[in-house]
């Protein structure tokens, strides 16, 4: 079997970033230490900073019960209410929230400010998604599907802001825009995905058109990695999503003569190196 690696697998640069930040206070911060939700879509990372001694936060009400210790914002940032419960309670805050997403909360903050309806294209229960609602001074709209973009209806007098969860579709975010532009409503259309996802996507669907089987790796929960999944999936009918070596079924690939493998922005290096050994071997 030949193997060809996504140039842009793995760990985003908001990723990292998070990352090591936990890894720095695991390391010398203010205990006990929390990360107010996963610190990023993969068990892996997460279950090695338990070990360390991090704890994760599954809720608000475990946030308000805290009487001390270090709460680390992660990498999907949080609604502005979370940040002001934290200083309430006199915790140690360390932001780690991507500086990609921080944009998008500083967009939605002014402009629904500034009298704009906000509408984010996104996946309306993922946590990034979720922050971003919390810096909106009215309630936010959330479109994820072309049927939701073609049922949307506002007063013609009503401003709108679109802005994207930074890991979604990049086409899929082009052909809601455009079902949003055919109702004429006087909008500001913010195209807020990262580049890093855009890269990634376009990477993924040019190597899955190439090769006889492709293998996706990232978390069960991770977003992104399961819109990669999809990209690949309709170039490349044989396509594969895991989260680690031990999921790799080489019977399935044993026939295959160009396999191809892209990783999710949670992905850290040592899994893919891992999963592209196994396949060489």
């Amino acid at each position: 079997m030949r193997v060809k690696v996504a140039k842009s697998a793995g760990f985003c640069f908001g990723v990292h970033r998070a990352v090591d930040t936990v890894y720095e206070q695991a390391e010398k911060g203010v205990r006990p230490i929390y990360t107010y939700g996963p610190i990023i879509h993969n068990e892996v990372v997460v279950q090695d900073l338990e070990e360390k001694g991090v704890k994760v936060l599954n809720s608000r009400e475990e946030l308000e019960a805290l009487t001390e210790g270090t709460v680390i914002i992660r990498s999907h940032g949080v609604g502005k209410e979370i940040y002001d419960l934290i200083e309430r309670k006199g915790l140690h805050c360390v932001d780690a929230t991507c500086p990609f997403v921080k944009k998008i909360h500083k967009i939605v903050e002014r402009e629904s400010r500034a009298g704009k309806q906000i509408v984010i294209i996104g996946n309306d229960r993922h946590p990034e998604v979720e922050g971003i609602k919390g810096w909106c001074s009215t309630a936010a709209i959330v479109l994820e599907s072309a049927e939701q973009a073609e049922n949307f209806a506002l007063p013609e007098a009503v401003p709108i802001c679109v802005v994207s969860q930074t890991t979604f579709n990049y086409k899929k975010f082009q052909d809601l825009v455009e079902i949003l532009d055919k109702k004429r409503y006087d909008r500001v259309v913010v195209n807020t995905i990262c580049n890093a996802t855009e890269e990634r996507q376009a990477e993924a669907r040019q190597i899955a058109g190439e090769v006889d089987a492709m293998i996706v790796i990232g978390g069960s929960h991770s977003s992104n990695t399961q819109k990669l999944f999809e990209i690949c999936r309709n170039e490349c009918k044989n396509t594969y999503y895991i989260q680690t070596v031990q999921d790799l079924d080489l019977e399935v690939l044993r026939s295959t003569g160009l396999i191809g493998i892209t990783a999710g922005a949670s992905t850290p290096k040592k899994i893919i190196e891992e999963v592209q050994t196994r396949c060489l071997n």
